[in-house]
């Protein structure tokens, strides 16, 4: 059965080991497993400190790489390209401390940053992404942490949409280093069929992020969580899901995850009302 988790990005940004400890105390006592925890930048909050607090309450990390403009590993200049590396790295250190298996998110782009591309293009942006992620997924390997790449909706990237898209663009790269980071949001947009592309990623999973269509609560909405579940167990994905929403009351994350109107009645309701769908829908209640 999944553990289930909850992002920080629900009532916080950027997080802070004060704020950490207090939603560690808070999450566990609602029933969570795991708190996923965002390194928008490295220094934010303290790793050491942070994997004694979720052992106190008995929780899990998952671990979150943020790109913002700036951090760029491809169509982009040789110093922008090292400096992500380098933050990437980093962010790697950060997981292996607290104990999380992954980092994941779009580690190909800043987060909104789009532009056409022809299929040559395509092409060599695609072979400059496995040159440049392949020193961060050897980095990652001999943590023993995996580099989870989300594939992001077409508002947010042109250059991975789908769950296709993503594997294509990691073929060659070891698995045991890298995968694919499912975020149910994006593959609602952007999939023909939600479960099939989960399917087609079988074993090379590396994280899974929920939430309703419309950023809200998983299971106030119209997706198929049945056949979510059976398709990651038919992929063999074992990891936790992770609730990933947004606060609306930081001007900076609400514009960024487009965030106009309230998702839930209150944040707390988000994370509560979704752990217990997510219970009843895994069958663990």
């Amino acid at each position: 059965m999944h553990a289930i988790g909850v992002s920080t990005w629900v009532w916080t940004s950027p997080l802070r080991d004060a704020t950490l400890a207090e939603l560690a105390a808070r999450v566990a006592g609602w029933g969570f497993d795991v708190l996923e925890l965002p390194v928008e930048q490295v220094g934010d909050w303290d790793p050491a400190r942070a994997a004694r607090v979720l052992a106190d309450h008995g929780l899990a990390a998952a671990v979150c790489l943020v790109m913002p403009p700036g951090r760029e590993l491809v169509a982009a200049d040789a110093a922008t390209v090292a400096a992500t590396q380098d933050y990437l790295r980093r962010v790697v250190d950060v997981a292996a401390e607290v104990g999380s298996a992954a980092i994941a998110g779009p580690a190909y782009a800043s987060v909104g940053r789009t532009w056409r591309m022809t299929d040559r293009e395509r092409h060599d942006r695609l072979a400059e992404l496995r040159d440049n992620l392949a020193p961060v997924v050897e980095h990652a390997r001999a943590a023993g942490v995996r580099v989870a790449v989300e594939p992001l909706n077409r508002y947010e990237t042109s250059l991975l949409n789908t769950i296709g898209q993503t594997l294509a663009a990691l073929d060659g790269l070891p698995v045991d280093g890298c995968g694919v980071a499912v975020d149910v949001y994006h593959q609602n947009i952007e999939e023909k069929h939600v479960g099939d592309a989960i399917r087609s990623a079988r074993d090379r999973i590396a994280h899974v992020q929920v939430c309703g269509n419309d950023r809200g609560t998983p299971g106030d909405d119209h997706l198929d969580w049945a056949d979510v579940v059976a398709a990651l167990a038919e992929a063999r994905y074992t990891g936790p899901l992770c609730i990933e929403s947004f606060t609306g009351e930081n001007a900076s994350i609400a514009t960024a995850a487009s965030i106009w109107r309230p998702l839930a009645p209150t944040q707390d309701a988000l994370a509560t009302d979704g752990l217990r769908f997510l219970k009843e829908v895994i069958g663990t209640r």
